[in-house]
């Protein structure tokens, strides 16, 4: 009684019929794949794929077999493939969406495909499974009960300082993905922007076998980094402290600093870190009251 009962279970499909259902796959553990994800690979009519050597890889490492057709779904074809996707769906078909890794529509393909899904009136549906984001934030240390995932820093460097700039008030803790080739640097634009005491931890290779973590501050993490990093990169940054007053109200603290030896920029962002106000905003402060 008990087996037929199991088998039962197993029977189920994981995938109701016209729906489209969006999985997580692994960050880099293959055990970390779930059982309904298996399941599923195995009974999809249709597995939307963002690389489909990647995904036929990952069902070899899993024992499974992907019995349905198998299609590339990825940033540069999303918005033409949706509406053939859409179309099985309606049909009846059961379609499974795989990123190379981690959860679609999170910094990877997917989302055109969801929300014109759901605005079609087809059902869109989840297999929780492993993610970048919520696994560097776990393991940071770092305040989780309020947080922004910011997605890939920009590569360009004026693009990536203003919109670091823009971020430096932010008191929620704050998720990046990175380039191993481009972390150093956006460490330096992160200390300067958001001052060099703020805490950080860069992720390297999560749940693999060279997996490694680096904590500090981001003046120590920009030490840390300087030779060559390989691998997939998350950088979790501590928010900003809550603001207190203006940048008006806090002249005369900047300019104590100054009587005591330190040059302008050192007191800006001296105060900016007590007060959780932008350094900029104090420098700029300063000058304008030194004008009148």
């Amino acid at each position: 009684m008990e087996n037929t009962s199991r088998e039962s279970a197993r029977a189920i499909p994981v995938i109701p019929a016209g729906t489209i259902m969006l999985a997580g796959t692994p960050i880099g553990n293959s055990a970390d794949a779930s059982p309904r994800l298996r399941q599923a690979l195995g009974e999809a009519d249709l597995v939307a794929a963002e690389d489909t050597r990647r995904a036929l890889a990952l069902a070899s490492r899993l024992e499974v077999r992907i019995n349905g057709r198998i299609v590339s779904l990825h940033e540069h074809n999303e918005a033409d493939r949706s509406a053939e996707i859409i179309s099985h769906a309606h049909d009846g078909s059961r379609i499974l969406v795989i990123s190379d890794a981690g959860m679609p529509t999170i910094s990877d393909p997917g989302y055109r495909l969801a929300r014109a899904a759901i605005d079609d009136g087809v059902k869109v549906s989840v297999i929780p499974g492993p993610s970048a984001v919520l696994t560097a934030l776990a393991i940071s240390g770092l305040p989780t009960d309020r947080f922004s995932f910011e997605g890939f820093l920009p590569r360009k460097d004026g693009q990536r300082a203003t919109m670091l700039e823009q971020l430096a008030s932010e008191e929620r803790t704050l998720v990046f993905f990175d380039s191993p080739r481009r972390v150093h640097d956006s460490l330096i634009v992160m200390a300067q922007q958001f001052g060099e005491d703020r805490r950080a931890v860069v992720c390297r290779e999560l749940t693999k076998t060279h997996e490694e973590v680096l904590r500090g501050t981001l003046s120590q993490l920009v030490a840390q980094t300087e030779g060559e990093m390989l691998g997939e990169i998350c950088i979790v940054v501590e928010g900003a402290t809550a603001v207190s007053g203006e940048p008006e109200d806090h002249i005369r603290d900047v300019l104590a600093l100054v009587e005591s030896g330190m040059t302008l920029k050192e007191a800006a962002a001296e105060i900016a870190a007590v007060t959780g106000l932008r350094k900029n905003q104090l420098y700029k402060a300063v000058l304008e009251a030194r004008e009148q």
